[in-house]
Protein backbone atom coordinates (compact mmCIF):
# COMPACT_ATOMS: atom_id res chain seq x y z
CA UNK A 1 0.00 0.00 0.00
CA UNK A 2 2.76 2.62 0.93
CA UNK A 3 4.70 1.61 -1.89
CA UNK A 4 1.56 2.41 -4.00
CA UNK A 5 1.38 5.62 -2.46
CA UNK A 6 4.97 6.29 -2.94
CA UNK A 7 4.63 6.07 -7.01
CA UNK A 8 1.56 8.04 -7.02
CA UNK A 9 2.80 10.78 -4.99
CA UNK A 10 6.61 10.70 -6.06
CA UNK A 11 5.50 11.84 -9.53
CA UNK A 12 3.25 14.40 -8.26
CA UNK A 13 5.59 16.40 -6.25
CA UNK A 14 8.52 16.01 -9.41
CA UNK A 15 5.44 17.90 -11.33
CA UNK A 16 4.98 20.31 -9.04
CA UNK A 17 8.88 21.39 -8.71
CA UNK A 18 9.49 21.14 -12.35
CA UNK A 19 6.28 24.10 -13.07
CA UNK A 20 7.44 26.13 -10.32
CA UNK A 21 11.01 26.58 -11.40
CA UNK A 22 10.25 27.56 -14.79
CA UNK A 23 10.75 30.83 -14.97
CA UNK A 24 10.78 33.72 -17.96
CA UNK A 25 13.84 34.84 -19.53
CA UNK A 26 14.98 38.16 -19.47
CA UNK A 27 16.85 38.29 -22.96
CA UNK A 28 18.95 42.01 -21.96
CA UNK A 29 19.88 40.88 -18.91
CA UNK A 30 21.14 37.51 -20.55
CA UNK A 31 22.91 39.99 -23.37
CA UNK A 32 24.71 42.11 -20.63
CA UNK A 33 27.62 39.44 -19.92
CA UNK A 34 27.95 39.60 -23.70
CA UNK A 35 30.06 42.77 -24.19
CA UNK A 36 30.07 42.26 -28.12
CA UNK A 37 26.28 42.98 -28.64
CA UNK A 38 26.11 45.88 -25.90
CA UNK A 39 25.06 47.89 -29.14
CA UNK A 40 22.23 45.63 -30.08
CA UNK A 41 21.06 45.12 -26.63
CA UNK A 42 20.83 48.59 -26.20
CA UNK A 43 18.17 48.72 -28.79
CA UNK A 44 16.73 46.25 -27.58
CA UNK A 45 16.08 48.04 -24.33
CA UNK A 46 15.35 51.42 -26.66
CA UNK A 47 12.58 50.24 -29.09
CA UNK A 48 11.10 47.47 -25.94
CA UNK A 49 11.71 44.83 -28.13
CA UNK A 50 13.00 43.21 -25.31
CA UNK A 51 9.55 42.99 -23.80
CA UNK A 52 7.70 41.35 -26.48
CA UNK A 53 10.85 38.53 -26.43
CA UNK A 54 11.04 37.70 -22.78
CA UNK A 55 6.87 37.35 -23.40
CA UNK A 56 6.97 34.44 -25.33
CA UNK A 57 8.03 31.22 -24.09
CA UNK A 58 9.98 30.11 -27.01
CA UNK A 59 12.12 32.47 -29.11
CA UNK A 60 15.41 32.38 -31.21
CA UNK A 61 16.88 35.54 -30.80
CA UNK A 62 19.41 36.34 -33.50
CA UNK A 63 21.73 39.13 -32.34
CA UNK A 64 24.17 40.85 -34.42
CA UNK A 65 27.76 41.92 -33.12
CA UNK A 66 28.42 45.67 -32.71
CA UNK A 67 30.12 46.60 -35.83
CA UNK A 68 26.69 44.88 -37.51
CA UNK A 69 24.19 46.41 -35.76
CA UNK A 70 25.96 49.69 -36.46
CA UNK A 71 25.13 49.18 -40.13
CA UNK A 72 21.82 48.23 -39.47
CA UNK A 73 21.18 51.63 -37.83
CA UNK A 74 22.83 53.51 -40.38
CA UNK A 75 21.02 51.60 -43.06
CA UNK A 76 17.82 52.57 -41.03
CA UNK A 77 18.91 56.32 -40.78
CA UNK A 78 18.98 56.01 -36.80
CA UNK A 79 14.90 55.66 -37.14
CA UNK A 80 13.81 53.92 -34.24
CA UNK A 81 10.72 52.49 -35.58
CA UNK A 82 12.74 50.73 -38.70
CA UNK A 83 15.30 49.18 -36.50
CA UNK A 84 12.57 47.88 -34.20
CA UNK A 85 10.96 46.58 -37.20
CA UNK A 86 14.42 44.93 -37.98
CA UNK A 87 15.08 43.10 -34.69
CA UNK A 88 11.41 41.82 -34.48
CA UNK A 89 12.22 40.23 -37.75
CA UNK A 90 15.52 39.20 -36.20
CA UNK A 91 13.34 37.15 -33.42
CA UNK A 92 12.35 33.79 -34.33
CA UNK A 93 9.23 32.61 -32.50
CA UNK A 94 10.60 29.11 -32.58
CA UNK A 95 13.64 27.19 -30.93
CA UNK A 96 16.70 26.97 -32.82
CA UNK A 97 19.95 25.41 -31.88
CA UNK A 98 23.16 24.85 -34.02
CA UNK A 99 22.15 21.32 -34.51
CA UNK A 100 18.19 22.06 -35.52
CA UNK A 101 19.92 24.49 -37.68
CA UNK A 102 22.42 22.08 -39.51
CA UNK A 103 19.89 19.48 -39.68
CA UNK A 104 16.91 21.43 -41.09
CA UNK A 105 14.12 18.82 -43.06
CA UNK A 106 14.37 19.40 -46.40
CA UNK A 107 17.40 21.55 -45.95
CA UNK A 108 15.03 24.91 -45.60
CA UNK A 109 12.37 26.53 -44.18
CA UNK A 110 10.11 28.95 -43.17
CA UNK A 111 9.72 30.32 -39.45
CA UNK A 112 7.26 33.15 -38.05
CA UNK A 113 9.13 35.77 -36.04
CA UNK A 114 7.80 38.89 -33.68
CA UNK A 115 7.19 41.11 -36.39
CA UNK A 116 4.66 38.97 -38.46
CA UNK A 117 2.75 39.00 -35.22
CA UNK A 118 2.19 42.76 -35.39
CA UNK A 119 0.28 42.46 -38.56
CA UNK A 120 2.47 45.26 -40.51
CA UNK A 121 3.88 42.70 -42.17
CA UNK A 122 2.58 42.40 -45.87
CA UNK A 123 2.31 38.77 -47.12
CA UNK A 124 4.55 36.39 -45.55
CA UNK A 125 7.18 38.87 -45.00
CA UNK A 126 6.95 38.69 -41.84
CA UNK A 127 8.94 35.38 -41.91
CA UNK A 128 12.60 34.17 -42.30
CA UNK A 129 14.00 31.33 -44.34
CA UNK A 130 16.51 29.56 -42.82
CA UNK A 131 18.50 26.94 -45.51
CA UNK A 132 21.21 24.79 -45.43
CA UNK A 133 23.72 26.19 -48.22
CA UNK A 134 27.30 24.81 -49.06
CA UNK A 135 30.14 24.09 -47.06
CA UNK A 136 27.65 23.35 -44.29
CA UNK A 137 27.04 27.16 -44.30
CA UNK A 138 23.29 28.53 -42.73
CA UNK A 139 22.14 31.04 -44.61
CA UNK A 140 19.56 33.93 -43.16
CA UNK A 141 16.53 35.34 -45.84
CA UNK A 142 13.58 37.28 -46.10
CA UNK A 143 10.33 35.53 -47.23
CA UNK A 144 10.14 37.58 -50.61
CA UNK A 145 10.57 36.25 -53.74
CA UNK A 146 14.73 36.78 -54.82
CA UNK A 147 16.13 37.18 -51.29
CA UNK A 148 19.71 36.73 -51.29
CA UNK A 149 20.89 35.28 -48.03
CA UNK A 150 23.13 37.93 -46.83
CA UNK A 151 23.28 36.97 -43.75
CA UNK A 152 24.61 33.64 -42.35
CA UNK A 153 25.22 31.69 -39.04
CA UNK A 154 28.24 32.48 -37.01
CA UNK A 155 28.09 30.46 -34.03
CA UNK A 156 25.69 30.01 -31.01
CA UNK A 157 26.13 32.09 -27.99
CA UNK A 158 23.26 31.00 -24.98
CA UNK A 159 20.77 28.49 -24.88
CA UNK A 160 17.98 27.31 -22.51
CA UNK A 161 16.36 24.13 -24.40
CA UNK A 162 13.41 24.47 -25.91
CA UNK A 163 12.90 27.95 -24.63
CA UNK A 164 15.51 30.37 -25.53
CA UNK A 165 18.20 30.24 -27.94
CA UNK A 166 21.01 33.15 -29.07
CA UNK A 167 22.48 32.73 -32.14
CA UNK A 168 24.94 35.37 -33.64
CA UNK A 169 24.26 35.80 -37.60
CA UNK A 170 26.64 37.97 -39.89
CA UNK A 171 24.41 40.53 -41.10
CA UNK A 172 20.49 41.51 -40.01
CA UNK A 173 17.56 40.18 -42.62
CA UNK A 174 16.16 42.94 -44.28
CA UNK A 175 13.76 43.55 -46.94
CA UNK A 176 12.79 46.54 -49.17
CA UNK A 177 10.30 48.66 -47.08
CA UNK A 178 11.20 47.17 -43.63
CA UNK A 179 13.06 50.26 -42.23
CA UNK A 180 10.24 52.40 -44.21
CA UNK A 181 8.35 52.89 -41.19
CA UNK A 182 6.44 56.44 -40.03
CA UNK A 183 8.77 58.33 -37.56
CA UNK A 184 7.36 60.11 -34.46
CA UNK A 185 9.67 63.17 -35.30
CA UNK A 186 7.60 63.77 -38.86
CA UNK A 187 4.05 62.34 -37.64
CA UNK A 188 1.00 64.23 -37.86
CA UNK A 189 -0.99 63.14 -34.39
CA UNK A 190 -4.02 64.80 -35.59
CA UNK A 191 -4.16 62.78 -39.25
CA UNK A 192 -3.26 59.71 -37.89
CA UNK A 193 -5.83 59.30 -35.53
CA UNK A 194 -8.12 60.73 -38.47
CA UNK A 195 -6.95 57.85 -40.81
CA UNK A 196 -7.31 55.27 -37.64
CA UNK A 197 -11.14 56.24 -37.34
CA UNK A 198 -10.82 58.04 -34.14
CA UNK A 199 -11.91 62.00 -35.95
CA UNK A 200 -14.22 62.70 -33.38
CA UNK A 201 -10.85 62.47 -30.52
CA UNK A 202 -8.26 64.36 -32.86
CA UNK A 203 -10.93 66.92 -33.31
CA UNK A 204 -10.92 67.61 -29.16
CA UNK A 205 -7.91 67.53 -28.86
CA UNK A 206 -7.52 70.71 -31.01
CA UNK A 207 -10.48 72.33 -29.80
CA UNK A 208 -8.93 71.81 -26.53
CA UNK A 209 -5.55 72.68 -26.95
CA UNK A 210 -4.35 69.37 -25.28
CA UNK A 211 -3.06 68.53 -28.88
CA UNK A 212 -0.40 71.33 -27.71
CA UNK A 213 -0.05 69.37 -24.44
CA UNK A 214 0.75 65.91 -26.37
CA UNK A 215 3.02 67.87 -28.37
CA UNK A 216 5.60 68.88 -25.88
CA UNK A 217 5.71 66.07 -24.06
CA UNK A 218 6.62 63.83 -27.04
CA UNK A 219 10.56 64.25 -26.56
CA UNK A 220 9.84 62.90 -22.73
CA UNK A 221 8.21 60.04 -23.79
CA UNK A 222 4.26 60.18 -24.65
CA UNK A 223 1.59 56.52 -25.06
CA UNK A 224 -1.64 57.61 -26.14
CA UNK A 225 -5.19 55.88 -26.10
CA UNK A 226 -7.18 57.04 -28.57
CA UNK A 227 -11.06 55.73 -28.45
CA UNK A 228 -12.35 55.14 -31.68
CA UNK A 229 -15.44 57.59 -33.41
CA UNK A 230 -17.99 54.35 -32.55
CA UNK A 231 -16.99 54.99 -28.56
CA UNK A 232 -18.14 58.48 -28.72
CA UNK A 233 -21.56 57.50 -29.40
CA UNK A 234 -22.09 53.59 -27.32
CA UNK A 235 -24.93 53.40 -25.06
CA UNK A 236 -23.73 54.70 -21.72
CA UNK A 237 -21.13 57.07 -22.85
CA UNK A 238 -21.19 60.45 -21.20
CA UNK A 239 -22.07 63.36 -23.02
CA UNK A 240 -19.17 65.30 -22.91
CA UNK A 241 -20.69 68.71 -24.00
CA UNK A 242 -22.01 68.79 -20.00
CA UNK A 243 -18.09 69.28 -18.94
CA UNK A 244 -16.36 72.45 -17.92
CA UNK A 245 -13.07 73.04 -19.81
CA UNK A 246 -11.11 72.35 -17.44
CA UNK A 247 -12.58 68.97 -17.14
CA UNK A 248 -12.83 68.24 -20.34
CA UNK A 249 -8.63 69.42 -20.48
CA UNK A 250 -8.15 66.45 -17.77
CA UNK A 251 -10.40 63.78 -19.39
CA UNK A 252 -8.20 64.03 -22.28
CA UNK A 253 -4.44 64.16 -20.46
CA UNK A 254 -6.50 60.88 -18.68
CA UNK A 255 -5.86 59.26 -22.08
CA UNK A 256 -2.22 59.84 -22.51
CA UNK A 257 0.96 58.60 -20.22
CA UNK A 258 4.35 60.57 -19.70
CA UNK A 259 6.40 57.74 -21.11
CA UNK A 260 6.29 55.49 -23.66
CA UNK A 261 4.64 52.10 -23.31
CA UNK A 262 3.85 50.08 -26.69
CA UNK A 263 1.11 47.60 -25.91
CA UNK A 264 3.55 44.76 -25.71
CA UNK A 265 5.15 46.23 -22.61
CA UNK A 266 1.46 47.31 -21.19
CA UNK A 267 1.20 43.68 -19.22
CA UNK A 268 4.34 44.18 -17.69
CA UNK A 269 3.13 47.15 -15.81
CA UNK A 270 1.62 46.05 -12.19
CA UNK A 271 -0.06 48.36 -10.19
CA UNK A 272 -1.71 52.04 -10.66
CA UNK A 273 -0.12 53.64 -13.40
CA UNK A 274 0.09 57.50 -13.61
CA UNK A 275 -1.55 59.37 -16.84
CA UNK A 276 -0.92 62.99 -17.80
CA UNK A 277 -3.35 64.06 -15.52
CA UNK A 278 -2.23 62.51 -12.47
CA UNK A 279 -1.56 65.42 -9.84
CA UNK A 280 -1.54 65.93 -6.07
CA UNK A 281 -5.85 67.14 -7.04
CA UNK A 282 -6.30 63.57 -7.84
CA UNK A 283 -4.80 59.94 -8.44
CA UNK A 284 -6.55 59.78 -11.95
CA UNK A 285 -4.37 56.61 -12.83
CA UNK A 286 -5.56 53.16 -14.47
CA UNK A 287 -3.92 49.48 -14.26
CA UNK A 288 -3.76 47.09 -16.52
CA UNK A 289 -5.56 44.19 -17.15
CA UNK A 290 -4.12 41.31 -19.44
CA UNK A 291 -5.07 37.89 -20.61
CA UNK A 292 -3.44 36.04 -23.56
CA UNK A 293 -2.72 38.51 -25.95
CA UNK A 294 -5.80 40.83 -24.79
CA UNK A 295 -4.80 43.82 -22.83
CA UNK A 296 -7.36 46.52 -21.41
CA UNK A 297 -6.99 49.28 -19.54
CA UNK A 298 -9.04 49.16 -15.97
CA UNK A 299 -9.93 52.74 -14.79
CA UNK A 300 -12.21 51.54 -11.64
CA UNK A 301 -15.42 53.05 -14.22
CA UNK A 302 -14.88 50.40 -16.64
CA UNK A 303 -12.73 48.88 -18.77
CA UNK A 304 -11.31 49.53 -22.14
CA UNK A 305 -9.50 46.90 -24.94
CA UNK A 306 -6.17 48.38 -26.47
CA UNK A 307 -7.31 47.51 -30.36
CA UNK A 308 -4.35 48.25 -32.71
CA UNK A 309 -0.98 50.49 -33.08
CA UNK A 310 -1.47 53.50 -35.01
CA UNK A 311 2.19 54.91 -34.24
CA UNK A 312 4.86 52.53 -32.44
CA UNK A 313 8.20 54.99 -32.31
CA UNK A 314 10.37 55.11 -29.72
CA UNK A 315 9.70 57.69 -27.46
CA UNK A 316 5.95 57.87 -29.00
CA UNK A 317 3.38 55.10 -29.15
CA UNK A 318 -0.14 55.82 -30.43
CA UNK A 319 -2.89 53.03 -29.92
CA UNK A 320 -6.38 52.85 -30.11
CA UNK A 321 -9.36 51.79 -27.58
CA UNK A 322 -12.82 50.53 -28.00
CA UNK A 323 -14.33 52.84 -25.78
CA UNK A 324 -13.37 56.26 -23.74
CA UNK A 325 -11.73 55.96 -20.61
CA UNK A 326 -13.80 57.20 -17.47
CA UNK A 327 -11.54 58.44 -14.61
CA UNK A 328 -13.08 57.61 -10.88
CA UNK A 329 -12.74 61.24 -9.64
CA UNK A 330 -15.12 61.91 -12.66
CA UNK A 331 -17.19 59.23 -13.29
CA UNK A 332 -17.10 57.83 -10.23
CA UNK A 333 -20.78 58.14 -8.94
CA UNK A 334 -23.52 60.38 -7.91
CA UNK A 335 -23.03 63.29 -5.98
CA UNK A 336 -24.30 63.12 -2.40
CA UNK A 337 -28.16 64.83 -3.00
CA UNK A 338 -28.82 68.09 -1.04
CA UNK A 339 -30.13 68.18 2.27
CA UNK A 340 -33.85 68.69 2.68
CA UNK A 341 -36.04 70.51 5.28
CA UNK A 342 -36.05 69.70 8.29
CA UNK A 343 -38.96 66.95 9.73
CA UNK A 344 -40.01 67.34 13.45
CA UNK A 345 -41.42 64.04 13.12
CA UNK A 346 -38.56 61.96 14.51
CA UNK A 347 -37.28 59.60 11.52
CA UNK A 348 -36.26 56.02 12.02
CA UNK A 349 -32.28 55.19 12.37
CA UNK A 350 -31.93 53.53 8.39
CA UNK A 351 -31.05 49.67 9.00
CA UNK A 352 -27.56 48.48 7.96
CA UNK A 353 -28.17 47.32 4.58
CA UNK A 354 -29.29 50.86 3.53
CA UNK A 355 -25.65 52.15 4.60
CA UNK A 356 -24.51 50.47 1.56
CA UNK A 357 -23.96 52.66 -1.22
CA UNK A 358 -25.98 52.14 -4.30
CA UNK A 359 -24.73 50.59 -7.48
CA UNK A 360 -22.95 53.36 -9.68
CA UNK A 361 -25.82 53.27 -12.73
CA UNK A 362 -24.01 52.89 -16.57
CA UNK A 363 -25.17 55.94 -17.48
CA UNK A 364 -22.24 57.71 -16.12
CA UNK A 365 -23.11 61.01 -14.00
CA UNK A 366 -20.59 63.71 -13.81
CA UNK A 367 -18.60 65.79 -11.15
CA UNK A 368 -18.22 69.34 -11.65
CA UNK A 369 -16.22 69.66 -8.49
CA UNK A 370 -13.36 67.59 -7.31
CA UNK A 371 -14.73 64.91 -5.15
CA UNK A 372 -13.63 63.83 -1.77
CA UNK A 373 -10.71 61.99 -1.69
CA UNK A 374 -11.47 58.04 -2.66
CA UNK A 375 -11.51 55.58 0.57
CA UNK A 376 -8.87 52.96 0.52
CA UNK A 377 -10.89 50.15 0.68
CA UNK A 378 -10.99 47.15 3.21
CA UNK A 379 -10.87 44.52 0.69
CA UNK A 380 -7.55 45.72 -1.16
CA UNK A 381 -6.03 44.42 2.28
CA UNK A 382 -6.38 40.91 1.10
CA UNK A 383 -5.62 41.26 -2.47
CA UNK A 384 -1.98 43.13 -1.55
CA UNK A 385 -1.69 40.26 0.65
CA UNK A 386 -2.22 37.61 -1.93
CA UNK A 387 0.59 39.13 -4.36
CA UNK A 388 3.08 39.52 -1.53
CA UNK A 389 2.36 35.80 -0.97
CA UNK A 390 2.77 35.14 -5.19
CA UNK A 391 5.94 37.57 -5.27
CA UNK A 392 7.36 35.29 -2.43
CA UNK A 393 6.82 32.22 -4.29
CA UNK A 394 8.19 33.56 -7.55
CA UNK A 395 11.02 34.55 -5.76
CA UNK A 396 11.99 31.07 -3.87
CA UNK A 397 11.35 29.43 -7.81
CA UNK A 398 13.70 31.90 -9.39
CA UNK A 399 16.22 30.79 -6.24
CA UNK A 400 15.60 27.66 -7.11
CA UNK A 401 18.51 26.95 -9.43
CA UNK A 402 19.68 23.26 -10.92
CA UNK A 403 21.35 22.20 -8.10
CA UNK A 404 18.33 23.25 -6.04
CA UNK A 405 16.79 21.25 -8.34
CA UNK A 406 18.42 18.13 -8.29
CA UNK A 407 18.39 18.36 -4.72
CA UNK A 408 14.64 18.69 -4.48
CA UNK A 409 14.70 15.69 -6.27
CA UNK A 410 16.48 13.33 -4.35
CA UNK A 411 14.29 14.51 -1.58
CA UNK A 412 11.14 13.11 -3.39
CA UNK A 413 12.87 9.81 -3.50
CA UNK A 414 14.46 9.43 0.19
CA UNK A 415 10.43 10.53 1.30
CA UNK A 416 9.39 8.01 -1.35
CA UNK A 417 11.62 5.63 1.02
CA UNK A 418 10.50 6.25 4.15
CA UNK A 419 6.88 6.14 2.99
CA UNK A 420 7.66 2.41 1.90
Amino acid sequence: MASTKAAILIPILLSSLLIHTTQAHNITAILDGYPDYALYNSYLTKTKVCDEINAHETVTCLVLSDSAMSSLVTAAKQSLAGIKNALRLLSLLDYFDPQKLHDLPSGTTLTTTLYQTTGNAPGNLGFVNITNLRGGKVGFAAAAPGSKFDASYVKAVKQFPFNLSVIEISDAVIYPGLLDATSASTANITALLEKAGCKTFASLLASSGVLKIYQSQMDKGLTLFAPNDDAFQAPGAPDLSTLSSADLVTLLQYHALPEYTPKSSLPAKSGPIQTLASSAAGKYDMSVVSQGNDVSLDTGVDKSRVASTVLDDTPVCILTVDSLLLPVELFGGAPAPAPGPASETPVPAPAPDALAPAPVSKKHRLHHSPPAPPMEAPAEAPSKAAADKAEVKKGAATALGPMGLLAAIMSCFAFGNLIM
